[in-house]
């Protein structure tokens, strides 16, 4: 009940008790004038004014209740306010459209499965092929997609930024998220799924997986980067060397290959 409410009610009230009063005073002038039929009037008055009473008692304490609760909404509203905030930021980093991730670019086992080859002589050491894909760990964590934000990128110089915007920003991050993630599937997949052009791409990214700067992070290679957003032209370099500077990715060269590697929010 809000204070309006509370006011039409008193108001009811008040002109409720300013009618019985006005009754009250008929019924004395009726009782000097019918003393013998007067008691049962008085008492149907004394009723109505008990349960006047009543309301009354209700009303004030409905009253003390809703002042009590008036702190706590207070602090509710300001809550609520922060948070609205906070997702304002974050709608206002999030890039107009959000690719979904592939969940996997490994080949239909159907189609992907390679006849057993031979078993070797016995002379014969077994081929780097046929070592085992390492295992998936269960609740494997999908690749970060750390966004920046419109602060970010205007602090950054005019020089660095060029015409890149926030959206086009974002959006390559979500391309490097989904490249790093079909690395992932494809260092994880047994042999047998995979197609036979993508044996030497596995055995590349399981010996880069090992090395120590990389090893249980995400990554992708430079050749990875064929859009649909991030590509390797004037606006894909200026996009890699902005994160590379707000500390969203660092980068190494593993062998023949520069190596990407898609770091985590501090």
């Amino acid at each position: 009940m809000d204070v309006k409410q509370a006011g039409s009610s008193l108001d009811s009230l008040i002109s409720s008790f300013n009618t019985r009063i006005a009754e009250l005073q008929q019924f004395v002038i009726a009782r000097n004038m019918y003393p013998a039929s007067s008691i049962s009037d008085l008492s149907e008055i004394d009723s109505a004014l008990k349960g006047m009473e009543l309301q009354v008692q209700k009303i004030k304490d409905r009253l003390r209740e809703e002042t009590q609760a008036i702190p706590k909404a207070k602090k509710l509203i300001e809550v609520a306010l922060r948070q609205q905030t906070k997702l304002k930021s974050m709608s206002a980093c999030v890039p107009s459209c959000l690719p979904e991730i592939p969940t996997s670019i490994i080949q239909d086992t159907s189609t992907s499965v390679q006849p057993e080859m031979p078993k070797p002589d016995s002379g014969t050491e077994s081929l780097n092929l046929e070592e085992p894909a390492p295992r998936e760990k269960k609740g494997r964590a999908s690749p970060p997609m750390w966004y920046i934000t419109r602060d970010e990128l205007d602090a950054l110089p005019s020089y660095m930024k060029q015409r890149l915007t926030l959206d086009k920003v974002n959006a390559g991050i979500n391309d490097m998220a989904a490249y790093a993630e079909a690395n992932a599937q494809i260092i994880v997949a047994p042999r047998k799924k995979l197609a036979e052009n993508m044996l030497d791409k596995a055995l590349e990214l399981r010996e880069i997986a090992r090395n120590d700067v990389v090893k249980g992070k995400h990554f992708f290679l430079e050749a990875d980067i064929k859009g649909p957003a991030l590509k390797l032209d004037n606006t894909g370099k200026a996009t890699l060397t902005v994160l590379r500077h707000l500390c969203r990715i660092t980068e190494t060269r593993i062998g023949h290959h520069r190596v990407i590697i898609l770091l985590k929010p501090h």
